[in-house]
C-alpha cells in the first residue's frame, strides 16, 4: 500500500511540475490556483506538496537541472565518439531548455550541487574534445563551455522563432562551436 501511495504522490508532483512549467510559460505571473487547474488538482494539493510559490519554483528549477544532467549522462560523454556525444548532448539540452520558456526563475544556493556537477561534466566533455583533436588542445575550456551555452541559448531562441527540430539546431551549434574552436 505504501508503495502505491508513493507512486501516486510522485505522479501528482510530476503533474504539478509539468503544469507549472506550461502555465508559467504562458504567463510568468500564473497563480497557484491556475497551476492547480492546469494540473487537474485542487489548490490544497499543490500547497500540500509545495509550501509556497517559491518552493514550487525552486522544485521546477531543480527538475530542469536534473533533466539536463540526465541528458548529459545519456549522451555518453566518456564513451561515445566525442562529436556524437556533443551532438546528442546539444539536442537533448535544446529539448529540455526549449520547454523552459520563462526567464524570471533562476538557480539558488539550493541548486549549487547539481550545477557544480553539470559544469564539471560539461568541462570534462570539452576536455575530451580537446584530447581527441576535435578542438584545439590549448582551448580555454571554461571559455568554450560558456560559448557553448550562449550558442545553446541562441538555438533555443531560433527554435521558438522557426520551429526547427532539436537535431537540426544541434548540428548548427556543433558545427559553429567546433569550427570556431578547432583553429584556436
Amino acid at each position: 500500500m505504501t508503495r502505491s501511495l508513493r507512486a501516486d504522490s510522485e505522479r501528482t508532483v510530476r503533474a504539478i511540475l509539468d503544469a507549472a512549467r506550461r502555465a508559467l510559460a504562458r504567463d510568468p505571473a500564473a497563480t497557484l490556483q491556475q497551476i492547480a487547474d492546469e494540473a487537474g488538482v485542487a489548490r490544497t494539493t499543490v500547497h500540500r506538496r509545495f509550501a509556497s510559490r517559491e518552493a514550487l519554483l525552486d522544485a521546477l528549477m531543480q527538475d530542469m537541472l536534473e533533466q539536463m544532467e540526465a541528458v548529459l549522462d545519456d549522451s555518453r560523454p566518456q564513451t561515445a565518439p566525442p562529436l556524437v556525444a556533443l551532438h546528442e548532448m546539444t539536442a537533448g539540452y535544446i529539448r529540455v531548455k526549449a520547454a523552459w520558456r520563462f526567464h524570471d526563475i533562476g538557480p539558488s544556493a539550493a541548486h549549487e550541487d547539481v550545477i557544480g556537477r553539470l559544469m564539471a561534466k560539461n568541462r570534462a566533455m570539452f576536455q575530451r574534445l580537446a584530447d581527441s583533436g576535435t578542438i584545439a588542445p590549448d582551448t580555454d575550456l571554461d571559455w568554450a563551455v560558456r560559448v557553448y551555452f550562449a550558442l545553446l541559448h541562441e538555438a533555443i531562441e531560433r527554435r521558438a522563432d522557426t520551429g526547427n527540430e532539436p537535431d537540426t539546431l544541434a548540428a548548427l551549434v556543433t558545427q559553429t562551436l567546433v569550427g570556431g574552436l578547432r583553429g584556436m
